[in-house]
């Protein structure tokens, strides 16, 4: 029998940004169960343009890979602000501190991570990124 498991990532899977008040001007779509990953995490996120995220994060045991697939933006990584676009793909070690600020179009990208931990193992710095 074969193993697979297709969902609409936009359609399929809740938005978690509305329960931290966080939509409309920020969207995210945390796919793993929707998709029954046993190893690693997908999730869609979109920002409104100019929008950024009011916090930053960093993980106990997980890489991530960012791969941006609509518009333009920054992305700090710890003290360094780095511009980036379609198609750029960021990886990003556990100990990084990372945030996205979407520029006048606003920013699309999926963020895949792994090892699949068991808990919450991410560390949110409200207010972070600071000018």
């Amino acid at each position: 029998m074969s193993d697979f498991t297709i969902k609409n990532l936009r359609r399929d899977v809740e938005n978690a940004a509305e329960q931290f008040d966080l939509a409309p001007d920020i969207e995210a779509r945390f796919a793993r169960d929707s998709l029954g990953a046993q190893t690693f995490g997908l999730s869609y996120q979109r920002l409104a343009p100019s929008a950024r995220f009011p916090y930053g994060h960093h993980h106990k045991t997980q890489e991530e890979v960012y791969v941006v697939v609509d518009g333009r933006g920054r992305m700090k990584l710890d003290d360094e602000v780095r511009d980036i676009e379609p198609w750029d793909a960021i990886r990003v070690g556990k100990d990084t501190v990372r945030s996205f600020e979407a520029g006048p179009d606003g920013l699309s990208f999926l963020a895949f991570g792994a090892p699949k931990t068991e808990s919450q193992d991410a560390e949110m710095i409200p207010g972070w990124w600071s000018e």
